[in-house]
């Protein structure tokens, strides 16, 4: 049913196209039913009226071909133009008006003009490359030319009375030469319709769809004058369909002139494509110069007269088109307000310090709100602080946002209070004089207001989660652990990590010999220049026991290069601790080993340690242990995963507690700096 439904209104419109040939038909077969009626003077003002119609059209068509300078439109004038002029001859040569007797352009003038109007007809239909179409329009004076010769040429020779043209013809309206220019003609007009009616298929008009409708008219009018008798019905058929023809496209365009109130593009809807394309273009240039004019808070009058003189529009078309620019206004208002706030949503991102978050806020909203004064304040020791530094106590309405958690409008003023954690924590404030808030201005405020409670709430409690985990972990495995707190949960799961272990060698006989204070003072100026180099690196410190430290790579965020970050670091401990050394106090040993462990959260809900747990882990507190004071071992896994970057001093084989066989074991003295390079590109996961 759904598919039938498009056809019914063609069927009907075939329908009413066949009557005419089915009248005819009819009239032929029985000549009694093709009576005579033979009056001069109502088939001179039938012909001239019809000359008159096609003339309105060719004027009309032609004004708008002109402005839009287009090919197709200029070729339906030119038609319509060569349609007039036989037709006019026609109307002129009728026996007993204006010539006495009869003559052979009585006879002839109609069909050779339907033919050269019908051969207009189908030219215009085709689709024209632009630089065809320039050409037809840079030589439109020659086709004027060309066609008004042709018509003086047969007046000259029709009105004249000679038998130039011929002899007189029998009673049909057309034979020999003249019977296949009407059969000829009808063939034209019917590719015609068929070409505009695919034109009508990609884009319905009302106007396109007449001029099939007259197409098809003026065929049928053509096999008409093949058959018909001079002055019977079937003689006047063609009169009357060559009539409604013209009639119809000039009905169908007064009509679209009732609908729009203007001249202007009544016959665009049959234009070249890219006619129609300059043409949407020219109504976006004005839509937006219009809407831009709103935005900006300029007077709209000046320009709306300038596009209602540019496109000739009429007084309704205009205030459609202010009714169109203020909606459009309106949503692009929208969307850059809701983009405001997606914007703030992305800006509130892990560890963002907050003034930093209050001034892209503010400046996403200022963008946001175009026209409107906004500010943002924010409560501190007490005091609301704009983030503009412009001072001023706060007012009344200030006060009354902040104590109720309300909005408050005032003045043209509306106060939006922010909250964190229920409590008030700032304003933001929306300054629009001259005008109420909208209904749609306040949702959308109240979100906005939200959202920045959101991002500040979100800014201040990842600020102090950094302070916490900063003290463990680098900012880079504190963001991610933020962004995937799974990896920090109870339990754990067998990974590869490697694991460096630092212990200060001879510490116990200089904590016998130095003041408590002393050793406090030694560890933590040790502690304050290795930590930094572990956390910059991207390691985990999990324990301090003491004088030892251990630390995880790979863990609990992955990296790619671990090993080299691991083994960087080890390097960076022992430079590091020289600088800070004195004399008499003990050096750093560290132990360096890559492998499988068993890597998570150990303990309970209420108190629990992440660490890496295993052979692997074992294995670098013993290397640890066999290195010299100063020095960083590293194990065979660990340096066959550097080999190309690091240079070592081979240890030989090494007995050590755990290990029923000997272990490898390498001294670390340098690590080529393209490892660091390396690093700093690849990211963690």
């Amino acid at each position: 049913m759904r598919g039938t439904r498009p056809l019914l209104p063609l069927a009907v419109w075939l329908l009413h196209m066949a009557l005419p040939l089915l009248g005819l038909w009819l009239l032929v077969s029985q000549p009694r039913a093709d009576v005579r009626w033979e009056h001069h003077y109502t088939h001179f003002w039938l012909v001239a009226g019809a000359a008159v119609i096609n003339v309105g059209l060719a004027v009309r068509v032609n004004e708008d071909a002109r402005r839009r300078s287009d090919a197709r439109l200029f070729l339906v004038s030119l038609a319509f133009v060569a349609a007039a002029g036989f037709l006019g001859l026609h109307a002129l040569a009728t026996p007993g008006v204006i010539l006495a007797g009869k003559n052979t352009g009585f006879i002839v003038a109609t069909p050779v003009g339907l033919f050269v109007a019908g051969a207009l007809a189908l030219v215009s239909s085709l689709d024209f490359a632009p630089q065809t179409a320039g050409w037809v329009i840079r030589h439109q004076g020659a086709g004027r030319a060309a066609v008004a010769v042709l018509l003086v040429g047969w007046a000259a020779l029709s009105l004249s009375g000679t038998s130039v043209l011929g002899r007189d013809l029998p009673p049909t309206e057309a034979q020999g030469p003249l019977l296949l220019a009407a059969a000829a003609g009808s063939l034209l007009y019917v590719a015609a319709a068929l070409r505009y009616y695919v034109l009508y298929r990609r884009r319905p008009a009302a106007v396109l769809l007449s001029v099939i409708t007259a197409f098809v008219l003026l065929a049928e009018a053509m096999v008409a004058i093949a058959y018909a008798r001079n002055w019977q019905t079937s003689w006047w058929e063609w009169h009357v369909l060559m009539l409604l023809a013209f009639a119809f496209v000039a009905y169908s365009a007064h009509q679209q002139y009732r609908k729009e109130g203007s001249r202007s593009g009544l016959f665009t809807g049959i234009a070249l494509e890219q006619t129609l394309a300059q043409v949407r273009q020219d109504h976006s240039a004005a839509l937006e110069a219009l809407v831009e004019a709103m935005e900006h808070g300029a007077r709209t009058a000046p320009v709306t007269a300038r596009l209602a003189d540019r496109f000739d529009l009429t007084e309704r078309q205009v205030q459609v088109l202010e009714r169109g620019a203020e909606a459009l206004a309106h949503d692009r208002e929208q969307i850059r307000r809701l983009g405001a706030l997606v914007a703030i949503g992305r800006e509130a991102s892990v560890i963002r310090a907050e003034d930093e978050l209050l001034a892209k806020a503010t400046a996403l909203v200022q963008q946001a709100f175009g026209r409107d004064s906004v500010r943002l304040g924010v409560l501190r020791a007490g005091a609301l602080v704009f983030t503009d530094d412009q001072g001023g106590q706060p007012g009344p309405a200030h006060r009354q946002a902040l104590e109720s958690g309300e909005p408050v409008e005032a003045d043209g003023v509306l106060h939006m209070p922010l909250s964190v954690k229920g409590h008030a924590a700032g304003l933001l404030e929306v300054r629009s004089p001259g005008r109420q808030f909208a209904e749609r201005d306040r949702s959308v405020l109240l979100s906005l207001a939200n959202q920045l409670s959101i991002a500040l709430e979100n800014a201040r409690l990842y600020q102090q989660l950094e302070g916490l985990f900063r003290s463990y972990i680098s900012p880079d495995v504190a963001t991610s652990l933020l962004a995937d707190p799974g990896q920090a949960a109870l339990g754990g799961a067998v990974a590869e990590v490697t694991v460096l272990m630092a212990d200060l060698e001879g510490f116990t006989p200089f904590a016998e010999r130095t003041d408590p204070a002393g050793v406090v003072a030694m560890l933590n100026a040790y502690y304050s220049r290795v930590v930094p180099q572990i956390l910059d690196n991207g390691g985990t410190v999990v324990q301090f026991v003491g004088d030892a430290v251990m630390a995880l790579f790979n863990a609990p965020v992955q990296q790619a290069d671990h090993v080299q970050r691991a083994c960087r670091a080890g390097l960076a401990i022992q430079s590091a601790v020289q600088c800070v050394a004195e004399p008499g106090w003990p050096l750093f040993r560290v132990g360096i080993n890559t492998g499988p462990a068993l890597v998570g959260n150990i303990g309970s809900e209420h108190l629990r340690n992440f660490t890496a747990i295993g052979d692997t882990t074992n294995l670098a507190a013993r290397l640890q242990t066999a290195a010299p004071a100063g020095e960083v071992v590293i194990s065979e896994t660990t340096y066959a995963r550097i080999r190309p970057l690091a240079t070592v001093r081979p240890l030989g084989r090494l007995s050590v507690k755990g290990k029923l066989a000997p272990v490898v074991a390498y001294v670390l003295t340098s690590l080529d700096a393209r490892s660091e390079e390396a690093s700093r590109t690849t990211p963690t996961t």
